[in-house]
């Protein structure tokens, strides 16, 4: 299974890589019109920093500000343990690991109702893979344990769709997923 999602990861993100920046900026900005279809207002949710050729999510995180929503950016605080920490000003951003960037030990550890995720590859069943850390598996797993059932919306490019992948017991589905096709339920 993992030989399978790692081909199936190269093969999505050489895909992603061969989109012109242009064409990846573009397509970030005009998700920024489905603001209203992700979440409630005044609702928080997690974004999340873009890094390499992923889907730029900061116009639609702009977009969801202005609705009134608090916004959240993952952090690592120790090996394998992300939080959701509050995110207000970019200025105040710190260099994370895997060349991330999130907000300072000194923000608020927040619970995002809405979990905007990144991806390298997703199906239509509402898998994803990720980079193979399984930190948003790990920390959705740790927010259900609490009772708490955050809505997973992927965010992609249309080009990052395979036709299936193989799901582990520990693989939590999306809910969603948003490309430039649109807002669409997945599971």
């Amino acid at each position: 299974m993992k030989h399978r999602k790692d081909t199936l990861r190269s093969q999505a993100l050489a895909q992603r890589d061969a989109m012109s920046a242009t064409e990846r900026q573009a397509i970030s900005e005009a998700l920024s019109a489905y603001a209203g279809m992700l979440c409630s207002e005044g609702e928080t949710v997690s974004a999340f920093w873009p890094i390499r050729t992923e889907i730029d999510p900061r116009p639609l995180m702009s977009a969801l500000a202005a609705r009134g929503n608090c916004l959240a950016l993952p952090v690592i605080i120790e090996k394998g343990v992300m939080v959701f920490r509050l995110f207000e000003d970019s200025s105040r951003l710190v260099d994370m690991e895997f060349g991330i960037q999130g907000p300072a030990a000194t923000a608020a550890i927040v619970d995002p109702a809405t979990m905007l995720l990144p991806l390298a590859a997703f199906d239509s069943r509402g898998n994803r893979i990720g980079y193979g850390g399984g930190y948003y598996d790990r920390a959705i797993a740790e927010m259900r344990g609490r009772g708490l059932k955050p809505h997973l919306v992927g965010l992609a490019f249309d080009c990052q769709q395979v036709a299936g992948i193989p799901a582990s017991p520990h693989d939590i589905p999306m809910q969603a997923i948003l490309t430039e096709s649109g807002f669409r339920a997945l599971c």
